[in-house]
């Protein structure tokens, strides 16, 4: 449950956005992470110094549904000589750590990352004779905010989130989001660690699959060249029913040529996938042919978690030869070596008691595998081999129901356990071929 208020309004729920210049006795009693996020928001809105703000009721560190805290909502004039347009600006409280106080996430240092080390944002495009900004924008930022939470893995600019739904809910082409570097907010040094600030950029399917097959950066590239499909802010337009390829056909062929040149950065999704060793018949009519101790199937060690996590990120990084990341004993747990160790790991099951030490489980080498697939995620394999094997890399599917892991590895990735004598191989229930 959410509300709207102004956020200056009285009350527990929406403490007021002081500024930088707060006096000392008031800037005392408000959350110091809170403070500095307000001070980026307050340097780029001076006229708006309480915008409205939609507020969850009950705080997440007090059992409520929603991760953010707040959402505020501004209303930027935009840039007429650049050509962008009227919009509202939105960002989000929550993601990073505002209180310090291990409420909610652990401080561990000015060092690194505050909290996730980002907040969200989103731009968009006023329609003419609208006074006050509508408020789904928050919904699905608490949405993108839940997912981060309860999977604790953090969004990078160029990433994409498939969301196969209008973005508010209408009839509109805009049902995927790729996410950029907000151009006008500055990260921020809290006394808690760094923020920076990520916008969402609403887009089409087409242009989703176009960041999927290529990569996310260069479809935001092309998108700011095109000011109705998001200009140089990248401001999301929902009644926008032209994909940038129907406006300028030239623009696939630019797509079609970064992918043949350069490959996709795409090195992993999560999706619903599964495989089963037919090196071994059945045992019974009920035997998976998974690889099971017990009455318990094989949880990854954190060890193998952190590879595989690692082999999903390294597709943001152009490498000269690509590799696997070596398993490191210092960074079992954790998203990176920055974030706390006593977070939970994304990758790794609720459940501990049935890991078995990454020492004690042996790799072997299959004969023939069966691999499972939904339709989604079948649908990316050409993406697999054109745009990441045929370019010497690696990609990975992590099923999003258990421990499962699928790596397809080219010749010559360095860390990779299948080779081409014996190409199909398990280490638990890590598949590579």
């Amino acid at each position: 449950m959410a509300e709207l208020r102004p956020s200056g309004a009285p009350g527990p729920v929406a403490p007021p956005a002081p500024g930088p210049a707060a006096p000392p006795a008031f800037a005392s009693l408000f959350p110091p992470g809170l403070h500095a996020i307000y001070g980026e928001c307050r340097r780029l809105y001076p006229e708006q110094p309480n915008p409205l703000q939609v507020t969850a009721i009950v705080k997440y560190w007090l059992g409520g549904p929603d991760p953010l805290d707040y959402v505020s909502m501004y209303r930027n004039l935009g840039s007429p000589g650049a050509n962008v347009p009227e919009h509202w600006h939105y960002v989000s409280f929550g993601l990073s750590d505002l209180y310090g106080d291990n409420r909610v996430h652990e401080f561990t240092g000015t060092d690194g990352p505050s909290g996730f080390g980002f907040e969200l944002t989103f731009r968009l495009k006023r329609e003419t004779g609208e006074s006050a900004p509508p408020t789904w924008p928050a919904e699905l930022m608490q949405g993108l905010a839940r997912y981060v939470f309860q999977s604790e893995n953090t969004f990078c600019s160029g990433d994409h989130v498939s969301w196969h739904s209008p973005l508010d809910n209408s009839e509109s082409r805009i049902q995927h989001m790729l996410l950029t570097e907000d151009p006008q907010m500055q990260p921020v040094q809290t006394p808690f660690g760094l923020v920076i600030f990520l916008q969402i950029v609403g887009v089409c399917t087409e242009e989703l699959h176009a960041a999927q097959q290529w990569n996310g950066q260069g479809i935001l590239e092309l998108l700011r060249t095109v000011p109705v499909a998001g200009g140089p802010w990248l401001i999301t337009d929902m009644r926008r029913g032209e994909t940038i390829f129907e406006i300028d056909p030239h623009l696939q062929e630019r797509v079609d040529k970064g992918i043949e040149t350069d490959g996709s950065n795409l090195s992993g999704v999560s999706a619903k996938c599964a495989w089963d060793d037919l090196s071994r018949p059945p045992e019974d009519d009920d035997d998976s042919r998974s690889i099971c101790i017990g009455m318990q199937p094989r949880r990854l060690s954190g060890k193998d978690t952190e590879q595989i996590r690692e082999t999903l990120r390294r597709g943001l990084e152009i490498n000269s030869k690509p590799v696997l990341p070596p398993i490191n004993t210092q960074r079992q747990n954790g998203l990176n070596h920055d974030r706390a160790p006593s977070r939970k790991d994304s990758l790794e099951s609720e459940s501990s008691a049935a890991i078995i030490p990454h020492e004690l489980i042996r790799t072997r080498q299959l004969e023939s595998v069966h691999l499972k697939f939904n339709q989604e995620s079948g649908a990316l394999i050409p993406l697999c081999l054109r745009g990441r094997l045929l370019h010497g890399r690696h990609f990975t599917y992590k099923s999003i129901t258990g421990d499962t892991a699928i790596t397809f590895v080219s010749t010559g990735v360095e860390g990779a356990f299948a080779t081409e004598e014996h190409p199909y191989a398990a280490h638990g229930p890590w598949l590579q071929l």
